[in-house]
């Protein structure tokens, strides 16, 4: 197998992939993702141990241990374009033996859970509910620069929401399920900490118009469109929410060998036009009942 070119596979004079600026050593099997920086020391605080923290761009990686997992929280920024960096340098820290550049004759599979924020587009799905993401729907392209992602896609999701929403002139969209053993661990029944509900999440390239949003510019996304959102159902599964990166990291994920579930935070009820009334202890009860279940990952 040839090595990969500098050009391709970039890392630093210190041994750091590129983007990330991490060393091999300092990855978790289990990752956990955030969009905002801000929201990684929320997560590390509760570590038994932090073992490494360090910086780059908007990338900011905490690793430490708790009980007996070790676990790396990583903040990606917005959208899925961050996520294509994300997912294939988290991939590359464990697929790809840096010395020799060439991808590893054993293969590795990281544990990768969001725990991020997004609007419901449900009128029962009040602000400060989780959602479980069984799917990803993207409404972006990422997945069309990928052959092999339609290996991992969901066919008969993607069949389905052409035939609900051919009309709609929506340029591009593709589906991604979940990894089963993680919904099943982390996506389980309510309790006292959070109210818990699952669906499909519909993840979007932009805040603005690609979510409906107008202010001076206007959307392609008409009420009309919501409201067939609403109505929309698959093997008993709706779509729940909207937000920017699921569908990219379930894509990516699969696609390279790894294990991706997305819990979502809803902090506005678009339909309703609600907003959580305390974002911090929102967040944190989403912090807190991840990582209460993260340890039974693997049991």
């Amino acid at each position: 197998m040839p090595q990969l070119q500098a050009s391709e596979l970039i890392i630093t004079d210190e041994g750091r992939i590129y983007h990330l600026n991490l060393r091999p050593e300092e990855l978790a099997p289990i990752v956990i993702t955030v969009g905002d920086p801000g929201r990684v020391p929320m997560v590390s605080r509760y570590f038994d141990e932090l073992e490494y923290s360090g910086q780059k761009r908007e990338f900011l990686t905490h690793t430490g241990r708790l009980g007996k997992k070790r676990i790396s929280v990583i903040s990606t920024g917005i959208g899925t374009d961050n996520i294509d960096i994300v997912l294939n340098e988290l991939d590359a820290l464990v697929n790809i033996s840096f010395a020799e550049r060439q991808v590893k004759k054993e293969l590795s599979s990281l544990h990768i859970i969001r725990l991020g924020t997004s609007g419901s587009l449900q009128d029962e799905l009040a602000p400060d509910t989780i959602v479980a993401s069984t799917h990803g729907l993207g409404l972006d392209s990422l997945a069309a620069f990928y052959p092999e992602s339609g290996a991992v896609r969901d066919a008969a999701l993607e069949a389905a929401f052409l035939k609900a929403f051919e009309e709609t002139g929506l340029p591009y969209f593709y589906a991604a399920a979940a990894d089963e053993d993680l919904l099943r661990v982390l996506g389980g029944a309510s309790d006292e900490q959070a109210y818990l509900a699952r669906g499909i999440t519909l993840t979007s390239p932009g805040f603005y118009a690609p979510q409906g949003r107008s202010l001076r510019a206007a959307s392609l996304l008409s009420a009309v469109f919501f409201e067939q959102v609403r109505e929309f159902e698959h093997r008993g599964l709706r779509i729940t929410n909207f937000e920017m990166e699921t569908s990219a990291i379930y894509t990516l994920a699969r696609m390279l060998g790894h294990r991706p579930l997305s819990l979502n935070l809803i902090l506005a009820n678009r339909r309703r036009g609600t907003f959580t009334k305390n974002y911090h202890d929102a967040i944190d009860a989403l912090i807190r009942y991840a990582l209460e279940r993260i340890e039974q990952i693997g049991e």
